[in-house]
């Protein structure tokens, strides 16, 4: 735990905490307890889906689950926070489509197991986390791989981390309808302490990349803008398409197969929006691999330009900021960040900024100052740290 937040895991009750709750609600001992992290992602963004570079790590906020497993084909689901109340379906009723609210991921992982022909049972599940719903830290992935830990150990199952990542994207994909890549859940499932996962999402190849702030001077602050996003709008599936559409004309598989080099041919080729569109995924992952090789090397205080042309590019080239978002990544700058830039879908969501300790709270003023002033509402801003995978804690 970070000694700046002490609020950390406000939302996440401690295990015991959950397994009493639960105890209260549903009148049984849960079979255990298992937490997954939300992610932030430090550099990578849009290119997950292009078969390309990206690279986040998991932070010490996670969603945690008291599942029992039950003798029936009832499923019911209650959560710690919203007043949803307790849902109660069954095995036979899961269909794309169906589920509301929070409980469309614990049920469409349940599904995409079942369609896997895992013999998943009726079970109890209660929900408790601490990560910002709605900033782009992947709240729902973090529920979702905390489900399918559970599952694949209440099964047996034995489930590798590389199929839990399909299982879940499948069930965002055909059963949530959120059309997203595998970099959220490959975080929260193969992430581990002071690493970031430098995830190739052509093949699922990972590697874990040395990732501390803290030895460096530094902290990483996160920079709730507040404004909600939903993936599952028009814009990514624009974006989406033109990256399809740049890929075709340029005669690859995925823009992961074109150099910065070839830019100069796709601006001859591409409408200018299109072209654009290309740009950023190609320079995107040029910086994924830049970022890698200074944390290799130097460390994480020699990334911050990169960071900034991260931000530039989605600014510029993708269109995926908002003016909230283009505020926070300036003021932090102007007040002593290193770099920062948003981070997650765009659109809304979170930014983060690299900020040496001693400048943290200028940054931190500035920032909230510079939105009073625009007339925004207030950001939320909390430093987060590598932190460990999904796993059982109880």
């Amino acid at each position: 735990m970070n000694t700046h937040d002490h609020d950390h895991d406000a939302g996440a009750a401690a295990p015991q905490e959950l397994a009493a709750r639960f105890e209260q609600e549903f009148g049984a001992v849960p079979d255990g307890v298992w937490q997954a992290p939300g992610r932030v992602n430090l550099i990578g963004e849009h290119t997950d889906y292009n078969e390309g570079f990206v690279l986040p790590f998991a932070i010490d906020r996670t969603a945690r689950v008291a599942v029992a497993v039950r003798q029936d084909s009832a499923v019911r689901l209650l959560s710690t926070y919203g007043d949803q109340g307790m849902v109660t379906t069954s095995l036979e009723s899961l269909r794309p489509g169906t589920a509301k609210g929070w409980t469309k991921y614990p049920l469409g992982v349940m599904w995409a197991l079942r369609e896997r022909g895992i013999d998943v049972p009726g079970l109890d599940l209660l929900l408790g986390s601490n990560v910002p719903l709605g900033a782009g830290l992947s709240s729902s992935h973090a529920i979702e791989c905390a489900v399918i830990t559970a599952l694949n150990d209440l099964t047996g199952a034995g489930l590798a981390a590389e199929d839990m990542v399909l299982a879940t994207q499948r069930a965002e994909n055909d059963f949530v309808g959120a059309p997203t890549g595998i970099m959220d859940q490959s975080a929260s499932l193969r992430g581990s302490k002071g690493h970031a996962v430098f995830l190739d999402c052509r093949d699922q190849a990972a590697r874990l990349v040395p990732f501390e702030t803290e030895p460096a001077g530094l902290v990483l602050l996160v920079i709730d803008t507040k404004v909600s996003h939903s993936h599952a709008d028009g814009g990514y599936a624009s974006r989406r398409a033109s990256c399809e559409l740049g890929a075709e004309v340029m005669g690859v598989k995925a823009l992961r197969d074109l150099k910065v080099a070839d830019l100069e041919e796709a601006s001859g080729l591409l409408d200018e929006v299109t072209f654009r569109r290309v740009r950023h995924v190609v320079t995107e992952n040029d910086r994924v691999l830049q970022t890698v090789e200074l944390l290799g090397g130097p460390g994480p205080g020699a990334i911050g330009p990169v960071l900034d042309a991260s931000h530039a590019s989605m600014r510029d080239d993708f269109e995926i900021s908002c003016p909230e978002l283009d505020l926070a990544v300036d003021a932090s700058r102007a007040n002593g960040a290193l770099g920062a830039r948003m981070t997650g879908g765009g659109f809304g969501g979170a930014a983060i900024a690299l900020t040496p300790v001693d400048a943290e709270q200028n940054v931190r003023d500035a920032v909230v100052k510079a939105f009073a002033d625009a007339g925004f509402a207030a950001p939320d801003i909390f430093t987060v740290s590598p932190a460990a995978g999904a796993m059982r804690i109880a």
